[in-house]
């Protein structure tokens, strides 16, 4: 069982592997604050060679128990994904799907499971960095890690993954990835700022996430298992000749 923790805006993030769905080819359990979620990944053998795009699914699920309710309706059971749930796993999905290798094809599933939550700090941004460490020490192809953080600016300062309460008087509500040296995904509103104004958080939300790449790092050091090698299918050298003839504006 590997530990490793960083101060991440308001609390500690700590991501722990090797204790729980140790059948995943990654798993990781986040806590931040009290909440706390379990991200497993888990991807079918070899590398997916002769498939035409590549089947990645990603669930979000947060369960009633989390936050101490009972589902409603007259059974009383959990349901399929609330359309919350459902846009979460899809902000998941976009900055992970392109870091995946090259020509890796294979039926991949990463599941995000609340199992607390503290209703302060956000799950979501948990599930976010829990599915980029659980990749990254599995033998999936995915080689650079990436971070996931929600950016507020209050009084004219940036706060790092502001609570809900925050975000009622915050000037900017964003969610956004970054690996080391690229901006992956931006997702959120604003109350009007100034194009200066939102540069200047996108470039603050970088610089937050990277303690969390480098716990991200450690663990693939003292932990990680050895990638799968990715077959790269052969290309018909003619046929790429004459493609790139007939339509080389259309294709850059």
């Amino acid at each position: 069982m590997k530990i490793v923790e960083r101060e991440f805006g308001p609390a500690t993030m700590k991501l722990e592997t090797g204790r729980m769905a140790k059948q995943a080819n990654g798993s990781v359990l986040v806590t931040y604050g009290d909440t706390v979620v379990l991200v497993a990944a888990t991807a079918a053998k070899g590398s997916g060679t002769g498939a035409d795009f590549f089947p990645l699914s990603v669930f979000y699920v947060e369960k009633g128990y989390a936050s101490g309710r009972i589902p409603g309706g007259f059974l009383k059971r959990e349901s399929r994904l609330s359309d919350s749930e459902t846009l979460i796993s899809r902000i998941i999905d976009r900055p992970l799907r392109p870091a995946f290798e090259d020509n890796y094809l294979a039926e991949t599933m990463i599941a995000a499971t609340v199992l607390s939550h503290d209703l302060i700090h956000p799950s979501d941004v948990a599930a976010m960095n829990g599915a980029s460490a659980a990749l990254a020490i599995s033998d999936i192809p995915f080689h650079n890690p990436l971070g996931g953080v929600r950016v507020g600016r209050i009084d004219g300062k940036f706060v790092t993954n502001p609570s809900p309460e925050e975000l009622e008087v915050s000037e900017l509500n964003i969610f956004m990835a970054a690996s080391k040296d690229a901006i992956l995904m931006v997702e959120g509103e604003s109350n009007g700022v100034s194009e200066s104004v939102m540069l200047d958080a996108l470039w603050y939300g970088q610089g937050a996430v990277l303690p969390i790449i480098e716990m991200q790092e450690e663990l693939m050091q003292s932990v990680g298992k050895k990638k799968r090698t990715v077959d790269v299918p052969p290309v018909d050298a003619e046929l790429k000749s004459k493609i790139e003839g007939i339509a080389p504006k259309r294709l850059r």
